[in-house]
């Protein structure tokens, strides 16, 4: 068996949110709350979840663009955090980040090649001929050959996130984090950025896509892992198992509106307030303390953070007399 690239232990991440006011109170806002992930060679894994669940938090910590409060990440053979970007600087090439937003990414002043090219030289090692070489080569492929010498304001935005995915493809990374890659674009702009950025990963990487696109999800992906309030509350292969919590069944039901409609509860399941599971006995169980992701029957590749669907849930504490 190949070894993890990827392996996340308890992975927590809390924010100090100031109020309006100097004087206004402080508040702990837990945005990842113990996740434990493993992601191996080939490993394309969707992290969905509806804003403010946690998912962008959790992708960012894995590459170190966030510290985490507590937890381990490992990165192949490497405890990753802790370390210095100095540390950190020499293993860059192998692990990297496709940003949300293009713009903020390019430099209005530098055409395409160019950003490809800078790339390859200080990340990669390359010579200012082999970069070039290079460069040309993958924004060739890429579709982009004869857009090589345009500027970024020049672009459509299909043709801006594939210069983002163009930079990070031509390292021929062993982890690409891709965070909304086609945010913003028309459906079947979406499609040509995640067939680029899925049909050219380096054979044997692993790839984390995070997207509130469900149908993207199933159709580019082999694993996927639902998220809310920072908690992880189902994994499942992509194409192979229907989800089970109630909260993925909403979220991968194209016809659902938008939820949770009561909120979040505050302690114990947080999808509890809308949940037609949790009524009688088992709302008190609910309400108790969050379920812990559980193995749905004999699929080992399946898991679920839900009472209902627990073979045997741990019992109600007792109050204390």
């Amino acid at each position: 068996m190949s070894a993890p690239i990827v392996r996340l232990k308890g992975l927590q991440k809390t924010f100090i949110q100031h109020g309006t006011f100097p004087w206004s109170p402080k508040r702990t806002v837990a945005a990842v709350r113990g996740v434990d992930l493993t992601l191996g060679p080939g490993d394309i894994l969707a992290l969905v979840g509806q804003s403010g669940s946690g998912k962008t938090t959790l992708s960012r910590l894995v590459l170190g663009l966030e510290e985490p409060t507590g937890g381990e990440v490992w990165l192949e053979d490497q405890r990753w955090d802790g370390l210095t970007e100095r540390q950190r600087a020499q293993y860059r090439a192998r692990y990297q980040y496709v940003p949300q937003d293009p713009m903020a990414a390019l430099d209005p002043q530098q055409t395409a090649l160019e950003h490809v090219m800078e790339t390859l030289r200080v990340l990669g090692g390359r010579s200012r001929d082999e970069a070039r070489t290079d460069g040309l080569a993958m924004l060739a492929r890429l579709g982009l050959g004869a857009r090589a010498d345009a500027l970024p304001r020049q672009m459509s935005g299909g043709e801006q996130r594939r210069v983002t995915l163009a930079r990070v493809l031509a390292l021929h990374p062993r982890l690409v984090v891709a965070d909304e890659p086609t945010s913003g674009l028309e459906p079947d702009r979406r499609e040509e950025v995640l067939r680029d950025l899925i049909g050219n990963l380096p054979k044997d990487a692993a790839c984390i896509l995070v997207t509130h696109d469900m149908s993207a999800a199933r159709k580019w992906t082999n694993r996927t892992m639902v998220m809310l309030d920072g908690r992880v509350i189902e994994t499942l292969r992509a194409e192979e198992d229907e989800p089970a919590h109630p909260y993925s069944r909403l979220l991968f039901d194209p016809w659902s509106a938008d939820l949770p409609r009561n909120g979040l509860a505050a302690e114990g399941c947080p999808f509890r307030l809308d949940c037609p599971h949790a009524v009688g006995a088992l709302a008190a169980r609910c309400a108790e303390r969050a379920p812990t992701l559980t193995r749905m029957g004999e699929n080992e590749h399946h898991h679920v953070a839900c009472y209902h669907h627990a073979v045997s849930p741990p019992p109600v504490t007792e109050a204390a007399s």
